[in-house]
């Protein structure tokens, strides 16, 4: 008796109209043999399987065709590329997570927009088969295979930006692609790079370090305005010191005939003379001070306003 078994490989997103389809294996028309029933059971990467699953998404949704796959049967996996080429639906957008190898990296050729994750990559190469028989038939089958060519080819071509000699050479060589070369050649349409595992830091560092470097630039400017005004405050001052010495000595006595500060009695005044240069060492003290007390008061004054305007 056949064992009935339901597997499915799509998946609705909650709350929305996203239907994904996952070829997460070998492209097969049947899947594993099932010894207990002397049966292979249903493969989720057949043709047939998607068959019926496009079926059940409504012309208003988006596909969401997610790959991961070393290829497999081309029979079965150019019929997947023109169901879903035919099938009407919002859009179809294939994603590679993994590997996009040989029949695989065809079918995601039907897709509106092929994106690829990060460190994924695309293996072309000519198809093959395996054949036994006379002479006859193995120069058949490989003029069979020339023609089976032929026609997988335009499936490249319809979205690649190179020559086809150029697509017969990689063919040949069995090129892998990565996103980057594969954006580049039009075998994809965008790399994915919103699933990048840490940001980027050095751009953060690199901006940290300018802001630093603005900083310091503005402290130097601001310590150079800071030691010219105090050399012009401290040059005025001077100035004005001068000036009051000046009145001093024209105020400070002469007597017409020479004579400084002279006791009637004939005495060398050393005692005046001494009260009077300590007066004015104290009234220079006092005239320091203040200028210093004002200094400090400007520089202060200053800083506060450079920093209000930070």
């Amino acid at each position: 008796m056949k064992q009935q078994k339901a597997h499915y490989c799509f998946r609705q997103e909650a709350g929305s109209d996203v239907h994904k389809l996952y070829i997460y294996d070998d492209v097969s028309e049947y899947g594993t043999f099932d010894w207990w029933t002397w049966e292979y059971t249903e493969s989720e990467t057949s043709a047939e399987f998607f068959r019926k699953a496009l079926a059940e998404i409504p012309e208003s949704a988006t596909v969401e065709l997610h790959i991961n796959s070393y290829g497999g049967s081309v029979k079965e996996g150019i019929a997947i590329y023109n169901q879903l080429k035919q099938k009407k639906c919002k859009e179809i957008v294939a994603y590679v997570d993994g590997f996009a190898y040989s029949i695989a990296s065809v079918i995601m050729q039907a897709a509106d927009r092929r994106i690829m994750g990060l460190g994924t990559s695309i293996l072309i190469h000519n198809m093959w088969l395996s054949v036994a028989g006379n002479a006859a038939e193995l120069r058949k089958a490989a003029d069979d295979l020339d023609v089976l060519m032929e026609s997988n080819r335009q499936i490249y071509m319809e979205r690649v930006n190179i020559t086809e000699d150029e697509l017969i050479e990689m063919l040949n060589n069995e090129t892998y692609l990565t996103p980057e070369q594969a954006v580049e050649m039009g075998f994809a349409d965008e790399v994915d790079k919103a699933a990048t595992p840490a940001p980027d830091m050095t751009q953060q560092l690199q901006q940290q370090l300018a802001q630093m470097r603005r900083e310091m630039t503005a402290q130097k400017a601001f310590r150079e305005e800071m030691k010219e005004f105090c050399r012009a405050k401290q040059k005025k001052d001077e100035d004005t010191d001068d000036e009051d010495d000046e009145e001093t000595d024209d105020e400070d006595g002469t007597d017409g005939t020479g004579d400084t500060g002279s006791d009637d009695d004939g005495g060398d005044g050393t005692d005046e003379d001494t009260d009077d240069k300590d007066d004015e060492d104290d009234e220079d003290k006092k005239q320091k001070g203040t200028r210093k007390y004002k200094l400090a008061a400007l520089i202060g004054s200053a800083a506060a306003q450079y920093l209000k305007e930070r």
